[in-house]
Parts: structure tokens; C-alpha cells; sequence
């Protein structure tokens, strides 16, 4: 059945410049695997300079594909990031900028806007590009784009409508769930996960892992916290036994993902993509050598783990520089599949990247963060080495220079030196970058709360 959302074709918004030959029509379709953490920090693995967190599988899909340093989330909250990998849009298109369903509370110097709490079916998702290829195609874990996450109002917005053939949906346990009783359902998602693989051994596959794991609750089983309470180096702030707990059984879990693709014989065709939709927790974890972490849009909150692995393709133990967003995925699959309506996108195509290394063009990313969660509202843009970041507060209502930071990342990641004053060029051009890209995607601002203190 041909999926109406594909009738109009539709140019992807600064891709079709770039965008090198796609796969060959004799070429066999490869497997793609979305594995997707929650709330993890960049450098909460082995493989990202963690000398206490034991990630071996994340690290030897590092080992056997390509690792990212500069992999941004669109957002630093879940569900956005999660739109923005299904849609290949920026948050701030959407409307959807803040989780699901968000922080009601209206007592702040500003008022969030009237956003998008779900995603709407007219979107066109990455599942169902990919369906339209043949592709079976299954979520198991956490989908956060319904408008709630469970019962009679989220089903007309659930995975199967948004081309998932197979789906089952869980999310972060209840504060008093038995943590001895696979509390966020990791082994759950990673067993089921296996039995997907290996009942489509014969015919090409998507299936998108999302984990709940590593978002509070910190709940895992006692005997694992306890042994990682006695491992060097635990009681520093960026170091927290409960999370090394829970991501050492995400860690396994993607273990067994990774053996049962190599015991059906499909390691050489099938990519497998590792991401987390925004930075991790603090105060439960500092983000060092970021600052902050969720809900932030310093580095902490939204620079995130990238690895993905192509056999045959990818040259083993590479690390890319370039910098990418997770609106890039949906550009990079319509590429792959040689998709030819392919849908509105903000995103650009990596695949000329992994295929040879080629450099991206150059260009901007950007945040839009009109809420309150963790950090105040927001906006951000990264050109290059330079980010700006904007604090609506300030902006709004004081209108004032001091409304800016800039940090140069390449000489300062951890953001310590606001350069904003003393390169007031550099930050007025960004500022305006800034300003003309609200007003092409839309944004929605929050304006001045007059209920507020």
C-alpha cells in the first residue's frame, strides 16, 4: 500500500547540493539498527574517555565503526530530539520543544508558548521512508511522541501509526517499582530485540532500540550498585554507582543485540547507530569535562555519543570531528534508500561522510528552547568553533547585550570563557544568524509572564 504522505515530493531544505550518488539498485539493502540511550552524557562511556563507567559493547562498536566528537541532540530535553530524528526537523519547526507533556508550571519571569505536544501523523518519520523500501520495521522502548505516554489518548499517535510494523512501548519505571525486577526494562527491550533479529534474518529490517535507561528513577538491581559503590574512583561527582549500574545492563543488553546480528550472518549487511536524546543528570552526575547536563543548552545538555557502525564501509576505530545533528539522520537514510520525494528536512546527508570521509560543507546548527527545565529558556547556534548561546530572559526583558555568551569549543569545551564582550563581531553575527533562522523555522517565543514573580 503506497503511503499518502509520499504523493507530493518535496526537496530536502540544503541537501540536494550535497548529497553524493546513493546506494546502487543492485546493491542488497542494508539492516539499519537505531539504538538510542536516555539522558546519557558524552562522557559517560569507556570509549568517550570514562575511566569508571565500563561500556565494553558501546566501546567495540567504537572499534568497528566510526566515533563522533561534535554530535549534537536538537534538543536538550527528550521527546524533541526524538521528533527531530523521525522528521529530520529542528524542534522549533515542529513546535514540539519541550518533553512530553511538559512543565505546567507558570509562575516563571516568562510563559512558554502554546508548543506541540505530540507528533502530528502528518509528519513523515524515518519508518516510514524505510517501510516504503520493503523494510520491516520495529520499536521496542520509548517512543515519548504520543500525547501521553500510555492508555486510550496516546494509542491514535503510537508507533504503528508512524510506520512501525511491530512495536511494543515502555518508559521509565515508577519511583516505588521493584528495582530488583528489570526496572526499566532494558533486558526486556534487549530480549525482544534479539527475537526481532532473528526472525528476520531473510528480509531487510529497522529496528529502532530505545532505552529508558539511564533516565531517573535510579533504579537497578542491589547487588550491582554495591559492586560498582566499591570501584575506584566512585565517589567523584561525575562518577554515580546507581548509573554505572544501569548502563553496565543497557551495555550487556547491546551485547546481545550485537551477537545476534553476528550469529545470523548479517554483521557485513547491517548498520548499527548508538545515540542518546539529550545530556545526562545532574546533580545526580557532573558532566565534566561539559558544563551542566539536561535541560541545559551548554555542551552538557546536548553534546552527545555518536557511533555507527558499517562493515565494509566505515573504516574500523575512524573518529569524525565534523559536526552533526540529529536531524541529519533522516537525510542520511533518504540517501541510502535513494528515496526520490523526499520529505522537508533541516538536516543534511552524511553518507558521503562515512562512504569516504569527505568534510561536510559548512554550516550552522541551532537550539530553541522557549521553557523552563533544569536551565531557564534559551536559544543557541554553533558556526564552526564558535557558540552562542542567548538567554531569553535577558534578551526578552531587559534586551540587553548581556543576554549573550559565546565560547570558542575548540580551545574551551568545558565553556568557561565568555568571549561575548570581547568579540562582540563574532557574537553580533551569530546573534543575527540566530534571529533569521526563528523567523524561517517559526519559533515560537515565550513572552513576559505577567502572573509572574
Amino acid at each position: 500500500m503506497i503511503n499518502t504522505k509520499f504523493k507530493v515530493p518535496l526537496l530536502a531544505i540544503g541537501v540536494s547540493a550535497v548529497i553524493a550518488p546513493g546506494c546502487k539498485k543492485e546493491d542488497p539493502k542494508p539492516n539499519i539498527i537505531f539504538i538510542l540511550a536516555d539522558d546519557l552524557g558524552w562522557a559517560q562511556t569507556g570509549v568517550y574517555g570514562s575511566n569508571y563507567y565500563k561500556t565494553p559493547n558501546i566501546d567495540r562498536l567504537a572499534a568497528d565503526g566510526i566515533r563522533f566528537t561534535n554530535a549534537y541532540a536538537a534538543c536538550s530535553v527528550s521527546s524533541p530530539t526524538r521528533a527531530s530524528i523521525m522528521t529530520g526537523k529542528y524542534p522549533a519547526r515542529l513546535h514540539l520543544t519541550d518533553f512530553i507533556a511538559g512543565n505546567p508550571r507558570n509562575d516563571y519571569p516568562l510563559s512558554q508558548p502554546d508548543w506541540q505536544k505530540f507528533l502530528p501523523l502528518e509528519e513523515v518519520t524515518l519508518a516510514e521512508v524505510i517501510r516504503e523500501q520493503g523494510y520491516n520495521t520495529a520499536i521496542f522502548g520509548k517512543w515519548h511522541l504520543s500525547v501521553t505516554k500510555f492508555g486510550p489518548e496516546s494509542l491514535p499517535f503510537y508507533p504503528d501509526k508512524q510506520g512501525f510494523n511491530q512495536y511494543f512501548v515502555s518508559d521509565k519505571p515508577d519511583r516505588n517499582d521493584n528495582p530488583e525486577r528489570d526496572a526499566h526494562k532494558s533486558d526486556s527491550i534487549g530480549n525482544t530485540s534479539v527475537k526481532f533479529i532473528k526472525g528476520n534474518a531473510g528480509n531487510p529490517f529497522f529496528l529502532f532500540v530505545s532505552f529508558s535507561a539511564i533516565h531517573n528513577p535510579l533504579l537497578e538491581k542491589a547487588d550491582s550498585i554495591n559492586k560498582w559503590k566499591n570501584v575506584e574512583g566512585s565517589d567523584k561527582p561525575e562518577n554515580n554507582p546507581i548509573i554505572a549500574a544501569m548502563l553496565a545492563t543497557m551495555d550487556r543488553n547491546i551485547g546481545k543485540i550485537i551477537n545476534a546480528v553476528d550469529t545470523a550472518g548479517l554483521a557485513k549487511n547491517t548498520i548499527i547507530i548508538f545515540f542518546s536524546d539529550n545530556g545526562g543528570l545532574e546533580p545526580e552526575a557532573k558532566q565534566t569535562p561539559l558544563r551542566h547536563g539536561k535541560g541545559w543548552l551548554y555542551e552538557g545538555g546536548i553534546r552527545e555519543p555518536l557511533i555507527i557502525k558499517w562493515p565494509g564501509v566505515i573504516e574500523s576505530g575512524s573518529v569524525s570531528h565534523e559536526i552533526v545533528s540529529s536531524v541529519d539522520f533522516m537525510p542520511t537514510v533518504c540517501e541510502l534508500m535513494n528515496e526520490e520525494n523526499r520529505p522537508q528536512v533541516d538536516g543534511i546527508s552524511l553518507l558521503s561522510h562515512l562512504k569516504t570521509g569527505e568534510p561536510l560543507p559548512e554550516r550552522n546548527i541551532y537550539w530553541h528552547f522557549p521553557h523552563y527545565h533544569n536551565g531557564p529558556p534559551s536559544a543557541a547556534v554553533r558556526s564552526g568553533k564558535w557558540k552562542l548561546i542567548e538567554w531569553y530572559e535577558e534578551s526578552i526583558l531587559k534586551g540587553g547585550e548581556s543576554a549573550y555568551e559565546l565560547y570558542d569549543l575548540e580551545n574551551d569545551i568545558s565553556e568557561t570563557t565568555n568571549l561575548a564582550d570581547s568579540l562582540k563581531e563574532v557574537t553580533r553575527k551569530l546573534s543575527d544568524d540566530l534571529n533569521r533562522w526563528r523567523k524561517d523555522v517559526n519559533a515560537q517565543m515565550p513572552v513576559q509572564n505577567m502572573k509572574g514573580n
